[in-house]
């Protein structure tokens, strides 16, 4: 059974919002008189654009998704009609667009307007140039959601080779470049190839950014990560503890980002049954999130899936049910009602169901769980696989061998595949 208990962080940038590229960066023309109307009225549309760039970084860290998209949807449009079809502004509102949608989880919206972003770059600024490698890092990062690895690795492979030639080996994108490897492999758990990539990452931010910087508790945060997916706590902890001194000193002790860093520690606490010291770290970190993100932001979704799971590994089912309702209601109300995050909560639920014994109300929960997953994410992802073994399961405990053999059927040929 597949439960879901905490989150990675990873460096892949969604939204590049500030610091845009203005059309004077790329014409060698003399730039127009100023004062002149039409000067002067491109000078309007660039703040306008800008404007609504900076909205939609804010309404993005808010969690208010909804809206964020319609204010991406109004720069690209006013990035079209101002500049152009192929100028690098519209790469950036695409991108923009693209990244909201991958983080609803509507990765068949998400998917074009990346492409489209990274083809523009690609005219724009030339193949090999280091503007390009945000974008292959970020459809990457979106085939790596899906399970859809084949199509990832040569993605972050080649933002990693573009950056390491024209910025050299130890440039902080370049450490974002490992990082991002590194996950792919973390996600297949190929720990041996993803661990010295973590490390290169580590020392690049450590040396160009100093010990303290908060990239530098991401890398102990993912290094942390991968060493307790290998059991090994001992490694685990004082990373995890390193990161989040890290970031209560660069940020202060309050910053969601501390949060994470909390559900972490506390996750590894979990793992490890020493739910005494897990408690009050996922309590904070829920106290942070709810106080800085507001009551229905994802991240306090999150905050309350993983502390509704300490309950329910002690057996402490009715404080566990009410913190698993509210994070759903959070997830489908922000995300939508078939996001992966949904899917999450309702595995979560099923299994709470079951370990009661309340079958009937499990195996709706399975099924739509399995569902949006067979929907939203690939074919050989690990969380289908989870949905079809925990139903086949619930099958087999209520005698429905040939429903349940089906099912398993397919889990076992998912897990050929993957091989």
């Amino acid at each position: 059974m597949k439960l879901n208990c905490y989150y990675f962080i990873c460096v892949v940038a969604l939204l590049t919002a500030a610091g845009c590229y203005k059309e004077s960066d790329l014409s060698p023309a003399p730039k127009p008189d100023e004062s002149t109307p039409a000067a002067q009225h491109a000078q309007a549309a660039d703040s306008e654009w800008d404007a609504l760039n900076q909205q939609v970084t804010v309404l993005f860290r808010a969690g208010r998704y909804d809206h964020a998209v319609l204010v991406a949807q109004k720069a690209l449009q006013l990035a079209e009609q101002k500049a152009g079809t192929n100028h690098p502004d519209v790469a950036t509102s695409l991108n923009n667009l693209a990244a909201l949608y991958d983080t609803q989880g509507d990765y068949a919206k998400a998917e074009p307007l990346y492409q489209r972003s990274l083809a523009i770059w690609e005219i724009a600024r030339g193949t090999n140039h280091p503007d390009v490698a945000p974008s292959l890092d970020n459809l990457g990062g979106l085939y790596n959601t899906r399970g859809d690895y084949a199509k990832a690795e040569p993605l972050f492979r080649r933002a990693l080779a573009i950056r390491e030639n024209t910025l050299g080996p130890e440039h902080p994108d370049v450490a974002t470049s490992l990082n991002n490897l590194g996950l792919l492999y973390d996600a297949q758990g190929a720990y041996a190839k993803a661990e010295p990539l973590y490390r290169r990452s580590l020392a690049i931010w450590q040396k160009a950014l100093g010990p303290n910087h908060p990239n530098v508790a991401t890398s102990l945060n993912n290094l942390a990560l991968l060493y307790d997916k290998q059991g090994d706590y001992d490694k685990a902890e004082p990373l995890f503890q390193h990161a989040l001194s890290i970031k209560e000193k660069a940020l202060g002790p309050s910053h969601p980002d501390v949060a994470t860093s909390l559900n972490n520690l506390a996750a590894l606490c979990k793992n490890h049954r020493e739910y005494a010291k897990a408690e009050p770290l996922f309590q904070r970190a829920l106290a942070i999130r709810e106080k800085t993100l507001g009551p229905e932001h994802p991240d306090v979704a999150i905050s309350l899936n993983n502390l509704a799971m300490l309950y329910y590994s002690q057996g402490d089912y009715a404080r566990a049910e009410p913190l698993f309702q509210r994070s759903l209601s959070i997830w489908e109300k922000v995300l939508g009602p078939n996001h992966p995050n949904v899917a999450a909560s309702l595995n979560n639920l099923a299994a709470l169901s079951k370990a009661q014994g309340d079958y009937a109300k499990a195996e709706p929960l399975y099924q739509r769980s399995l569902a949006i997953r067979e929907k939203a994410l690939g074919p050989s992802h690990p969380d289908l696989l989870a949905s079809l073994q925990n139903l086949a399961a619930l099958y087999r405990v209520t005698s429905r061998t040939a429903e349940a053999e089906a099912l398993e059927k397919r889990a076992a040929a998912l897990r050929a595949t993957g091989q």
